[in-house]
């Protein structure tokens, strides 16, 4: 298939969790033997924190205008066999639109946010990347988020063919690593800073923090705010580029998974780095979602903690047990949780729709 993708970013990292997500996805559908062009739109912010290496299989389109690239895109779409339009997108409306009038078999909207359109939804907020008459002219809607959010996007938003399209790692980038000291951590912290996460990080990561002083917390991510309520034993690392999330997971004893709230609320919704440092064969602890045994088993492939008490528990597992689970995780994403499987899902379902 000649598969076409108007997206948010799959250049820069900084600050999202897509970029990763459709890097793994993309190059993965090329070895399928699929030809994949991502549009990407040249903002400045992305532009100046680009971490994509070269020789990528998949070929990436970075446009300034949509207007003054239309021929480029209406040329592109004429010929292509899918199009998949994403949450978002900066011109996601302008992309349905080309969609819609190009003579494309399969129209898909992918919503890596779905649990969040829908709160925004619910706040009687403006979704700018919906069109004005919801999804029900895709042929097929795709969500990262599964269980009731799937029945949701079809009562209110009117898709008529819904499936989940869960997050993934490639193997190929996240791997057991070397230690290096400056990622070195009883408990570690990998994300972009968001309000939503906050409760939770702070019940799951700082108050800890101030119990254990004796012990070493560590933060990697970015737009973290100067009031955030740092303790002197939480060591704090800006931005961790793809290429060095490895080195950071394998230097942590553990490391903390913390859910966006909307998501959380809504349950089967594995992020991508709980993926990327079970990969790494670092035992991990997240925060209690339903469905989280769909993708690990609690107690052996992954520890689970809700209050400040019971991280203190798991903080004081000898290395052996955590090590145990960190292994445990790892066979588990090898078997189901890879990009390479992901694409070839994502292809299945392509398939079925069209």
């Amino acid at each position: 298939m000649r598969i076409v993708i108007f997206g948010l970013t799959i250049s820069s990292s900084w600050g999202n969790g897509h970029a990763t997500l459709w890097r793994g996805l993309c190059a993965g559908l090329e070895r399928q033997g699929h030809n994949v062009i991502f549009f990407e739109k040249d903002v400045p912010y992305y532009a100046g924190h680009r971490d994509l290496g070269g020789d990528q299989p998949y070929k990436v389109a970075f446009y300034q205008s949509w207007n003054a690239t239309r021929p480029l895109i209406q040329a592109t779409l004429s010929g292509c066999d899918a199009a998949i339009v994403t949450s978002y997108c900066p011109d996601a409306l302008a992309a349905c639109g080309a969609i819609f009038d190009a003579p494309i078999p399969l129209r898909v909207f992918y919503d890596l946010d779905s649990p969040v359109t829908l709160e925004r939804l619910q706040r009687g907020e403006r979704v700018e990347y919906l069109p004005a008459n919801g999804l029900g002219d895709f042929d097929l809607v795709l969500s990262y988020a599964g269980g009731s959010i799937l029945n949701e996007l079809q009562s209110r938003l009117g898709a008529k063919r819904v499936a989940p399209l869960y997050g993934s790692v490639d193997p190929q980038v996240h791997h057991p690593a070397d230690t290096r000291p400056r990622y070195q951590s009883d408990l570690s912290y990998l994300g972009t800073y968001s309000p939503n996460r906050q409760n939770v990080l702070e019940q799951l990561f700082v108050e800890p923090a101030r119990r254990s002083p004796d012990k070493r917390f560590l933060i990697g991510g970015a737009l973290y705010p100067h009031d955030f309520p740092w303790e002197e034993n939480i060591y704090f690392v800006r931005h961790v580029p793809p290429s060095e999330h490895p080195a950071f997971y394998s230097s942590s004893r553990l490391t903390l998974n913390v859910t966006r709230g909307p998501m959380a609320q809504s349950g089967y919704c594995p992020s991508g780095r709980l993926f990327e440092a079970a990969a790494c064969g670092t035992a991990v602890v997240s925060d209690t979602w339903e469905g989280i045994e769909h993708f690990f088993v609690p107690g052996k492939e992954i520890l689970l903690a809700n209050t400040p008490a019971e991280m203190e528990e798991i903080l004081q597992l000898d290395d052996i047990e955590l090590r145990n689970i960190g292994r445990a995780a790892r066979e588990r994403v090898m078997a189901d949780h890879t990009a390479e499987r992901r694409s070839q899902q994502l292809t299945e379902l392509l398939e079925a729709a069209a």
